[in-house]
């Protein structure tokens, strides 16, 4: 029996690109784009772990991750977010594990099968340790920059000039 993984984010090309990753690597996927919908997902079907993005519309994604560590306290729960320093909230809150996006998918599926192969024992006590994925912004840069041509420098780094002339 294959897990299956509810992605919860509002940007339908996330929500795409990873039910297809998570799809070859024989994952059953359930998407939603609302914290509203996911709710209503989860409570049709059994899930093994949630993708949760925290800027959602209807129903944001703190509520939502309350909700489901509520309802099921044992489900792993991955946060996704463009937003930075959120790990110390998402822990908190009874997240598993928060990546930075862009993600970095590689560790992202380390992480999810670490979460969804962990003995139900180890859920129970809680043993286990929370993951930090931060994005690695110039490594980012980097890739842009070698993979994609412009007419345009892409800057090493992203400043902001408040004053005016």
């Amino acid at each position: 029996m294959s897990k299956r993984i509810l992605i919860v984010d509002d940007e339908s090309s996330i929500r795409e690109a990873l039910s297809k990753v998570l799809s070859e690597e024989d994952y059953e996927v359930v998407s939603a784009e609302n914290g509203r919908e996911a709710i209503e997902k989860f409570k049709l079907e059994r899930m093994d772990l949630a993708l949760l993005d925290i800027g959602l519309p209807a129903k944001d994604g703190w509520q939502t991750l309350v909700w489901l560590t509520q309802v099921n306290p044992y489900l792993p729960v991955i946060v996704i977010t463009g937003r930075s320093n959120q790990r110390e909230l998402a822990e908190r809150m009874g997240a598993d594990a928060i990546m930075e996006k862009p993600l970095d998918v590689p560790r992202l599926l380390e992480i999810i099968r670490e979460l969804t192969n962990e003995p139900m024992e180890c859920r129970t006590r809680r043993d286990s340790s929370f993951r930090d994925a931060p994005c690695d912004h110039e490594l980012f840069l980097k890739s842009l920059n070698e993979r994609y041509t412009s007419p345009f420098k892409c800057p090493d780094s992203i400043t902001t000039d408040t004053q005016t002339p």
